[in-house]
């Protein structure tokens, strides 16, 4: 397996790109127009504020789905027996938000959004026929007018040694949205499942851009977009004593856009948010 790393301002990126989504569920790109700096100025400003009792201050809400979760309420993965070693904070445009942070999460959002967008138009664009006439409607109208694509800041804490036997910061998972944008983090540790079963690092040489595949754009190509499996693993020597830090935008369809027969965007979404613990 082969995650393709492709340069965003090549000629064949489109067509690259999709094709490393089909492969592999994955694609990484280069030379993107993500603002680097933007990346690593809010990498550090949500470190202090996971360090600061400030995030106490807005606790999660299970009916909207903003706010903070901390390691204690983190999710549990589908089939996994242990929560994840995380805390993370949810973020949307009319949701809740630090004041002293609203500016640079809420850039990110804007330029990620953006680019997520293009990205689905390739992906639409490179969709055999007899796939994309499955489509509701086409990709990139999907997410128009959207109030439900996410961006996710986490924290992965520095291991103590006393995590419960088998507990993961990731364990192994598929995204539930059409794309997850993602830049490479600040520590390495993803890896992605492939066709034999065995776990493959994900390139992720900081300033790299990481797409996947999320469940809703698998059900809407019929699995022709396969929504991989992927973790992130627990570091060894000095880098358990370090956090890790991601930024995982993920991009959700309208809540009525149809993906199949069986479901909507909102009643997937519903099914899943179950399946992970944080919703009854």
């Amino acid at each position: 397996m082969q995650v393709q790393v492709v340069d965003y301002r090549a000629p064949d990126a489109a067509q690259r790109f999709a094709q490393s989504l089909h492969d592999t569920g994955f694609g990484v790109l280069v030379n993107h127009p993500i603002q680097q700096a933007l990346v690593e100025k809010i990498y550090a400003d949500w470190l202090s504020f996971f360090d600061s009792e400030d995030k106490l201050n807005y606790p999660f809400s299970k009916e909207k789905q903003d706010g903070y979760f901390s390691t204690e309420i983190s999710e549990t993965a589908k089939g996994a027996s242990q929560k994840d070693i995380k805390e993370y904070f949810h973020l949307y445009p009319w949701g809740r938000m630090p004041a002293q942070l609203q500016a640079g999460a809420m850039a990110y959002y804007a330029q990620a959004n953006t680019l997520a967008g293009e990205l689905l138009s390739w992906v639409e664009r490179y969709t055999p026929p007899e796939i994309s006439k499955h489509y509701s409607e086409p990709l990139s109208h999907m997410i128009e007018g959207s109030q439900q694509t996410l961006l996710r800041v986490l924290r992965y804490p520095p291991l103590t040694g006393q995590e419960p036997a088998g507990a993961l910061r990731a364990a192994a998972h598929g995204d539930i949205n059409l794309l997850t944008i993602l830049p490479a983090a600040n520590e390495p540790g993803l890896q992605v499942q492939d066709k034999h079963g065995q776990w493959v690092d994900v390139p992720c040489d900081f300033g790299m851009l990481i797409i996947n595949i999320g469940d809703m754009l698998e059900e809407a190509s019929q699995g022709y977009y396969p929504s991989t499996q992927h973790r992130v693993v627990n570091p060894t020597g000095e880098g358990a004593r370090r956090s890790r830090v991601s930024l995982p935008l993920f991009l959700h369809p309208r809540g009525e856009v149809v993906l199949s027969e069986r479901h909507t965007a909102h009643s997937y979404l519903q099914e899943r948010l179950r399946e992970l613990g944080v919703k009854t």
